[in-house]
């Protein structure tokens, strides 16, 4: 599914093992970076949008960035859990491009390489769970700067084993966006590179040399959203990015990504959020997660 040169840039954030007793509840979880939990004893239940899942020892599981989830957990609960982030890039990115299976077995490599990893990045264990300690944009930033003070050895190894864990899920994984047009595929890259901004359709309908109607429902027919629809998500999804990772006020954020009007920018960012961009950084920087 993702050719060589797409091949993500992942970094390490956080891994460590965890025992909780009933302590593990917590709701309205949503951060710009993905989880992977190895569970070895006990019992506890994941709270997606869509579902509720168990989970259960002996299984890997995955969340991918900016998914809505909780926690619950009433009784004994152990667990590795690992906290990767993607670097941005122009073309594809594989946490949020693609629809990943929640739970796959562990298999003894994959118990073995957990262990392994979490021997060879010493110091990355969370100081305290519950996300509102460590879902924030100062944390973000000092994990990230920690991964790029890694030795040269050590970075390669980590980088090497997250990509194996991920790709116990990519066999099952499947694109958010099945394009099959490669004049649409030109089109999406476009879209990512310049996504900072203001994109027009007329600069869009160039690139593949068809008439503004035909475009439309082309693109409409691959993506199952418009294109305007299309780009919004992508501004609205770098925004979030953006409120948590830098010191900049709202507007500023807006007017980077092209939002000549604040307030549009705060209704658009509140329909795929739920939230307005204010209480969105609030939540992270100031650690406002209710349990």
């Amino acid at each position: 599914m993702l050719k060589e040169k797409e091949t993500p840039d992942l970094i390490l954030l956080n891994i460590g093992y965890a025992v909780h007793y009933a302590d593990w509840n917590y709701k309205n979880v949503n951060s710009p970076f993905a989880r992977i939990y190895l569970v070895r004893e006990g019992y506890a239940k994941l709270h997606l949008p869509d579902q509720v899942r168990e989970l259960y020892p002996g299984h890997l599981y995955i969340i991918p960035p900016f998914t809505l989830h909780g926690y619950e957990c009433d009784d004994y609960f152990s667990l590795y859990y690992i906290h990767i982030y993607e670097n941005q890039i122009d073309k594809m990115q594989m946490l949020e491009d693609l629809i990943f299976p929640v739970e796959v077995d562990a298999t003894e490599l994959d118990v073995e390489l957990v262990k392994h990893l979490y021997e060879i990045n010493p110091g990355r264990e969370l100081k305290q769970y519950d996300p509102q300690a460590y879902d924030n944009s100062s944390t973000l930033l000092k994990n990230i700067t920690k991964h790029h003070q890694t030795s040269s050895y050590i970075m390669v190894e980590t980088k090497g084993i997250l990509l194996q864990l991920f790709s116990r899920f990519l066999q099952n994984a499947s694109l958010k966006y099945e394009t099959t047009d490669d004049r649409i595929r030109k089109v999406l890259q476009y879209i990512r590179k310049n996504i900072d901004r203001g994109i027009t359709i007329d600069e869009l309908i160039e690139l593949c040399w068809l008439s503004k109607d035909h475009f439309i429902r082309l693109f409409k027919k691959e993506m199952r959203v418009t294109p305007v629809d299309y780009i919004n998500r992508k501004k609205i999804e770098k925004a979030q990015l953006m409120l948590i990772t830098r010191n900049q006020s709202v507007k500023d954020i807006a007017y980077q990504l092209s939002f000549e009007n604040v307030s549009y920018f705060n209704r658009l960012f509140k329909r795929y959020t739920g939230s307005i961009p204010s209480e969105y950084k609030k939540q992270f920087v100031y650690g406002d997660v209710k349990k």
